[in-house]
This record gives structure tokens, C-alpha cells and sequence, in this order.
């Protein structure tokens, strides 16, 4: 192996690309060079190990700290292997392993993780508008006390890695061009092995409990919102990572609002005579107050009136959306003769004229034309 590869170069990046970019680099060359994809390609074949070479210094900070100050002096004199680097064990499986390990439920070193948890949260339309902190009830399975989560009854003497995975918890046998890997039956996945199990918990370093948690639920948030809270699902036992706790937050629907966004929408019926005389009426907002607003002579039914910033909480922002009243012209039922009279007059004296109702006479109009052919 050369000695003189300039490591970010193989990897086709920039001195100051990060882990990221750096692994999505590796995972694209390797693919690409591998021995079992290019077979007979000695080329090939040392470009991939080049590959190797460059992604087992870049990806350890303190390595790639090593390389950047000294160059490859930093690793004169020993290595990671007699003569250098490893790189010939591995099939094409392995680099299957380092790319989707973490999609399949991996851990870095073989380490798990406890179980993800799901609960159900149901606040007021008012609860979202202004925010609220809940009290939830989980049940899980926390670490042990008894054993201190070490699933041994004798503290002096933990759980023993175990032989056959060497603490992965799985074994993987290869099964053509594919890789199977099944919990280990040793340790039946655990990768422990526990000579003296905790009396307690029967080895597995946790116990069954119901947690009751407190959920900071912030304004503005949406009907079918998940809420994730990190490291308080379920307990996976002596160092292993706890899992997550996701909250679904389902937001009540209200008698008078309905939204969208951080818009609010709100139906509000007027008499026939106001909307004709034009008036002034008072609605409800949100945050529980009221607001006054004009209703314009004329004013016909599905139109809207928009009020600023008296609408919906906005998700970690201190602003409003706006809130829009949207005009229902009410049509009087079961008149007094008295009111009848009055229509009636209103109605003889030009009421339904032209000017009075254009958008009547307009389709009416049309209907005529209709009928005539001229349309």
C-alpha cells in the first residue's frame, strides 16, 4: 500500500467535509470498487482497499486530527495491523452491514437499544392555541434497582461478554451472495452472558413498571403532531440505550373555529337587514377575548372579512396568523303580517331592480340568452 495517498483525495472530498459527507463518499466508492463487483480487476481491487485505507483514518476524529497535523508520520512505526491496514476479510456483506446497519436497528460495536414507546395525547383546540404540559402514564420497563440494571444478582461479578457473538447479540452465516444474521442462541441476543441472574428481574436487568412522565405540549401545535422525547422509552437493560418515547398529539375540534394553518376561520350569521343597512357586530377570538368588526352595506353571503394577527399560534415563532369571519346572510323565517307587509312594499317599490341586485339580474340574464340560443 502506498504511503503517500492523500486520504481526502481518494475519498473525492474536501479537507473540511464533515462525518457525513465523509461516510456517504465511502459507502458510494466502496460500492462501486468492490472485489466481488469487479472480480478479476486488480485495479479494482486496490482502489477499494485505497477506499479502506483512507475511510478507517477519516472516520475516527482522533486519527483524522493525527493525519491533518502529521500526515501519514502520524502512523509510522505501527498501525492498525502488521504491514497496515486489513482490508481483504470482508465480502460485500460487510459493506451492506456499515450502510444499513443503523436502518435495520444496529448500534455501533453491536450495541442495542431498547424498544421505541407510542401514547395518545388528546388537548383542546385551546390547549394547542396557548400550549400545555401534560401528565402521561407509560407503561414500560425500566432498569432494575435490585441489580442496578446489570441483570446479576452478584455486583462483584457483572455479565460475562458472550463467547459466541462476542457481545453483538447476533451471529451472521452467509447463505449464497446474502448475509443472514439471526439472534445469537447463546445469549439469545443479548450478547451477556449471566452466571448468577438477578432474582428480581431473572437476568434481564429490567422490570415492568408504569412512569408517569410530564409532556411541555408548545402553542401552535397541529392536529396529528408526534412528539419525540429521547431516552425515555423503554429500558433495554445493562448497557443498553433506552429507547424513545413518541407522543401523537390530537387536538379536539371546536364549536366555532375551524383552522388551517395558523389561519382560523370562523362562520358568523347576519340578519338580512344587516347585511342590507350595513352594522356593526362583536365575535369571539381564540385567545378568548372579542373583536368588533364592520359589516359593510351590501354585504352578501360567503364573504370574508380578515382580521391580522388574531388568528392561530404559530409553532416557535411569538406570531399570529389572521383570523377570517366569514359572512352568512340569514334569511328570516315565520314573519308577522306586520313584516310581510313591509317586504312586500319593499318589493313592489324596486326593490329587486338592477342596481339592487346585480348578480340576480345578471344570471337571470344569462338564463334568457340560454334559452334563446345566444349562448
Amino acid at each position: 500500500m502506498a504511503t503517500n495517498l492523500d486520504y481526502y483525495a481518494v475519498l473525492e472530498v474536501s479537507r473540511d467535509a464533515d462525518g457525513t459527507e465523509i461516510k456517504k463518499a465511502y459507502r458510494r466508492l466502496a460500492m462501486k470498487y468492490h472485489p466481488d463487483r469487479n472480480p478479476g480487476d486488480t485495479e479494482a481491487e486496490n482502489r477499494f482497499k485505497e477506499i479502506n485505507e483512507a475511510y478507517d483514518v477519516l472516520k475516527d476524529d482522533q486519527k483524522r486530527a493525527a493525519y491533518d497535523r502529521f500526515g501519514h508520520a502520524a502512523f509510522e512505526g505501527g498501525g492498525p495491523g502488521a504491514g497496515g491496514f486489513d482490508f481483504g476479510g470482508g465480502g460485500l456483506g460487510d459493506i451492506f452491514e456499515q450502510m444499513f446497519g443503523d436502518m435495520m436497528g444496529g448500534r455501533r460495536g453491536g450495541r442495542r437499544a431498547g424498544a421505541d414507546l407510542q401514547v395518545q395525547v388528546s388537548i383542546t383546540f385551546a390547549e394547542a392555541f396557548s400550549g400545555v404540559k401534560k401528565q402521561i402514564s407509560v407503561p414500560t420497563r425500566v432498569t432494575c434497582e435490585s441489580c442496578d440494571g446489570t441483570g446479576s444478582a452478584d455486583k462483584d461479578q457483572p455479565a460475562e461478554v458472550c463467547p459466541s457473538c462476542h457481545g453483538a447479540g447476533k451471529v451472521r452465516a452467509q447463505q449464497g451472495f446474502f448475509f443472514v444474521e439471526r439472534p445469537c442462541p447463546t445469549c439469545h441476543g443479548s450478547g451477556r452472558l449471566i452466571r448468577n441472574p438477578c432474582k428480581v428481574c431473572h437476568g434481564t436487568g429490567t422490570v415492568e413498571k408504569n412512569r408517569t412522565l410530564e409532556v411541555a405540549i408548545p402553542a401552535g401545535v397541529e392536529d396529528g403532531t408526534r412528539i419525540r422525547l429521547s431516552g425515555e422509552g423503554e429500558a433495554g437493560g445493562a448497557g443498553v440505550t433506552p429507547g424513545d418515547l413518541y407522543v401523537h398529539v390530537s387536538v379536539e375540534p371546536h364549536p366555532l373555529f375551524q383552522r388551517d394553518g395558523a389561519n382560523i376561520y370562523c362562520r358568523v350569521p347576519v340578519r338580512m337587514t344587516q347585511a342590507a343597512l350595513g352594522t356593526e357586530i362583536e365575535v369571539p377570538v381564540v385567545d378568548g377575548s372579542r373583536a368588533k368588526v364592520k359589516i359593510p352595506a351590501g354585504t352578501q353571503t360567503g364573504e370574508t372579512l380578515r382580521l391580522r394577527g388574531k388568528g392561530f399560534s404559530v409553532l416557535r415563532s411569538s406570531a399570529r396568523g389572521d383570523m377570517y369571519i366569514q359572512v352568512v346572510v340569514e334569511t328570516p323565517r315565520h314573519l308577522t303580517r306586520r313584516q310581510r307587509e313591509l317586504l312586500e312594499e319593499f318589493e313592489s317599490d324596486g326593490g329587486g331592480h338592477d342596481k339592487g341586485s346585480p348578480e340576480s339580474t345578471g344570471f337571470f340574464s344569462k338564463v334568457k340568452d340560454f334559452l334563446e340560443g345566444k349562448l
